[in-house]
C-alpha cells in the first residue's frame, strides 16, 4: 500500500493526517507513506518529528479581492499543480488523502485529474472552502460533524461518510483514577480544566477574575494552562492567590491526557480536535469559540455540542467574568447535571473514529 497524505497550515489539519498514517502503519507495517506540506507551514515541524517523509510545494490561499497579490496566488497554484504531478508520478501512490488546509488542494486535485484514488478528512461542522471544492472531484468524503452534510453541495451527499476525528490512544486508553492518582487529586474532590489551545486563550484567561479565586477559596482542583504568551500577564493578575497542592497554573499543558480525563468540567475553545477528545471520553465542556476563525467554524462546532446537551458555548462577545463564573458554578457543584452532559458527551463523541476511517480507505482501495 502506497498512501500520499496532504494536510496543513495548523495543527487541526495536520495531527489528524499523522493519526491516519499511523493508523495505516499499525494495519500494514510495509505501507509507504508520504506527506506533501509547504515549508511555512507547521506540518514541517510536526511530521518528521514522527518519522514520515514529507516533500513541498509552494501555494498560498487565494485572497477574496482581486490585486497583484491574488495574481501570483493563481501563478503559484498553477505552479504547485505541477509539482504535485511530478511528485505523485514519482511516488505511485495507491491512494491521496486529503485532511484540509490550501495545500491539500493542489495535491488531491491533480490526483484525482490523473485517475488515482482520492479522498478527504473534513474535521469542522461547517466545511472548509479547500475541501468543498474538492469534494466533487473526490471518491469520497469523511466528516467529522452530522450537520455539516447539508453544507456540502447536494450533488456531493452521496459521497459522505460520517467517521468523526482521530482522537489519539492515551487519552482513549488512561483511566480517571490513574490520572487522578497521578495528579495527586482525591477521587471525591471536583476538577476543572482551563485550556485555551495550545496558544492558550486571552479572552478566557480574562474573564476567570471572579471564578478563579472562587475556586481557590471553594478547594476546587483546577489545571490552568494560560498559553506561553499570557502566563506571566495572567500570574502579574493572580500569583497572589493562595493554591492548594491540587491547584495548578501552567503555561503550557504538556500532559492533557491526564488532566482532561480526571477533569469533570473543562473549558476551552472549539478547536475540532480538542472538541474530539473531550467527547471521546465524555467531558462536559464550557465552550469558547474563538472568534474570526475561517467560516467561523469554531462556532458552528461549538453549537453542534451545545445542541447534543454535552457543553455550553459562550461566544467571545457572550464572555465576561459573570457569565464564566455563572457558567461554572451553574455546573460544578451539580452532580446531576454533570452526569447528564458526560452520558451526552460520550454519545456524541466517537472514539472509533480512526477505525472508520481506515476501514473507508482499504474498502476503496480493495474495490
Amino acid at each position: 500500500m502506497r498512501v500520499i497524505l496532504s494536510g496543513g497550515g495548523t495543527g487541526g489539519h495536520v495531527y489528524p493526517a499523522i493519526a491516519i498514517a499511523n493508523k495505516i502503519k499499525e494495519n500494514n507495517p510495509d505501507a509507504e507513506i508520504l506527506f506533501v506540506g509547504t515549508k511555512e507551514g507547521i506540518e514541517s515541524e510536526i511530521v518528521p518529528k514522527y518519522g514520515y517523509d514529507i516533500e513541498y510545494i509552494r501555494v498560498k490561499g487565494f485572497k477574496r479581492k482581486i490585486d497583484f497579490e491574488n495574481v501570483k496566488r493563481v501563478l503559484m497554484f498553477i505552479k504547485s499543480l505541477s509539482d504535485s504531478k511530478r511528485i505523485i508520478k514519482k511516488f505511485k501512490p495507491d491512494m491521496v488523502i486529503g485532511t484540509g488546509g490550501y495545500v491539500s488542494g493542489s495535491v488531491v486535485l491533480r490526483a484525482s485529474k490523473m485517475g488515482i484514488k482520492t479522498c478527504i478528512h473534513e474535521q469542522n461542522s461547517f466545511p472548509g472552502m479547500t475541501n468543498k471544492m474538492l469534494s466533487k472531484n473526490v471518491d469520497f468524503v469523511m466528516t467529522s460533524f452530522e450537520d455539516s452534510h447539508k453544507r456540502f453541495a447536494e450533488g456531493v451527499r452521496g459521497k459522505l461518510r460520517l467517521t468523526g476525528n482521530p482522537v489519539r490512544d492515551d487519552i482513549l486508553t488512561t483511566k480517571k483514577e490513574d490520572a487522578r492518582k497521578k495528579l495527586g487529586i482525591d477521587t471525591d474532590k471536583r476538577m476543572v480544566l482551563v485550556s485555551g489551545g495550545s496558544g492558550g486563550s486571552e479572552e478566557i484567561n480574562d474573564a476567570l477574575k471572579i471564578a478563579l479565586p472562587k475556586m481557590v477559596e471553594d478547594k476546587i482542583a483546577f489545571m490552568v494552562a494560560t498559553g506561553r504568551t499570557y502566563y506571566d500577564k495572567f500570574m502579574a493578575d493572580y500569583g497572589h492567590l493562595k493554591l492548594g497542592q491540587d491547584q495548578k497554573i501552567v503555561p503550557y499543558l504538556d500532559d492533557m491526557a491526564n488532566n482532561l480525563v480526571a477533569a469533570d468540567l473543562t473549558i476551552g475553545s472549539a478547536g475540532a480536535i480538542s472538541l474530539a477528545e473531550i467527547t471521546a471520553v465524555g467531558i462536559p465542556a464550557i465552550i469558547v469559540p474563538k472568534a474570526y476563525t475561517a467560516e467561523n467554524h469554531q462556532e458552528y462546532n461549538a453549537k453542534s455540542l451545545e445542541a447534543a446537551g454535552a457543553g455550553i458555548c459562550i461566544t467571545e462577545k457572550e464572555l465576561n467574568p459573570e457569565s464564566l463564573d455563572r457558567a461554572i458554578f451553574s455546573l460544578i457543584n451539580d452532580g446531576d447535571r454533570l452526569a447528564s452532559m458526560s452520558k451526552a458527551s460520550k454519545e456524541f463523541g466517537k472514539p472509533d473514529a480512526l477505525e472508520k476511517i481506515y476501514k473507508h480507505v482499504e474498502d476503496e482501495l480493495n474495490k
